[in-house]
């Protein structure tokens, strides 16, 4: 079994646009969408929900009417300043430390686990889809996508399938640093602009810090021809092959707005590429 990973250094880029037509080419898959804070993949799949599981991570704490004596010290010791004058906690503004906890002479906090998100088992005419989606102002994303992760692995071990295919989160953070341990390619999308080519080089550094085999596709690289050919060079230069340079096409709002992925719904001459990116992906 192998792991592809599709993300991008910035948004924008047609990163889940091409994970959508990976999951149409690929036989005998489990599909991840590892963009927990902003997920959009299910967009295209119209994944029917299996399980729904809540994802707990964190604390909140909660002070007891009936044991609280109001002697201050916790308010006093909360740098966080979460505790108002009636003794009750801004749930915004605790960080959950668990210092007043601790501090409290009458034993009247305790800290509560936080419910911080959703996650999902769900079938889609391409397969099994793992999802998640983090709560508003939630943290722990990194820790999300490690959970979803290992229960797609699970499935996927469990109905011997060959790939698990991922659609990333953009940037540079700890979903995208979560979605990078252990995979066995990552699929780097970028497009024909300045802004493209520096984030592309950010993410494939830290691909590299987890010694991840990288490989390019330049989106839309006909809008800036000259910008696509010096991202190429760039990248070729530093042995990290482009494989996949793909047209500006309006087929791909179209198949967007029908809710299907562009292999699906596309011109022969799109999905003639998207399929020759998938073999050698494979490679």
């Amino acid at each position: 079994m192998k792991q592809i990973l599709v993300i991008s250094g910035k948004g924008g880029t047609g990163k889940t646009v091409i994970s959508g037509a990976f999951a149409a080419l690929a036989d005998n898959k489990v599909l991840v969408d590892c963009d927990v804070d902003a997920a959009n993949l299910h967009l295209l799949l119209q994944p029917e929900i299996k399980e729904r599981n809540l994802f707990k991570c964190g604390a909140t704490a909660y002070i007891s009417k009936e044991k609280c004596t109001q002697c201050g010290l916790c308010r006093e010791l909360c740098r966080f300043d979460a505790i108002t004058k009636d003794f009750e906690i801004d749930a915004i503004a605790c960080e959950g430390c668990a210092f007043c906890e601790f501090a409290c002479p009458a034993d009247a906090i305790e800290m509560r686990e936080d419910v911080s998100g959703e996650w999902f088992i769900s079938e889609t005419r391409f397969g099994t889809f793992v999802h998640a989606k983090l709560g508003i102002a939630k943290e722990n994303s990194g820790k999300l996508v490690s959970l979803i992760r290992q229960r797609a692995k699970e499935i996927a071990n469990k109905q011997g399938c060959a790939w698990i295919i991922i659609d990333g989160a953009p940037g540079i953070g700890c979903p995208v640093i979560a979605s990078l341990s252990g995979v066995d390619c990552a699929v780097v999308v970028t497009e024909p602009t300045l802004s493209g080519m520096h984030d592309a080089d950010r993410v494939i550094k830290v691909a590299r810090h987890f010694n991840t085999p990288v490989k390019i596709v330049i989106n839309k690289y006909d809008l800036n021809v000259e910008m696509a050919e010096r991202i190429e060079s760039y990248f070729r230069e530093r042995d990290i092959p482009v494989i996949g340079m793909i047209p500006f096409d309006k087929v791909v709002v179209d198949a967007t707005v029908q809710g299907k992925t562009v292999v699906e719904y596309s011109n022969r001459e799109m999905k003639q590429i998207l399929s020759g990116i998938w073999d050698l992906v494979q490679v």
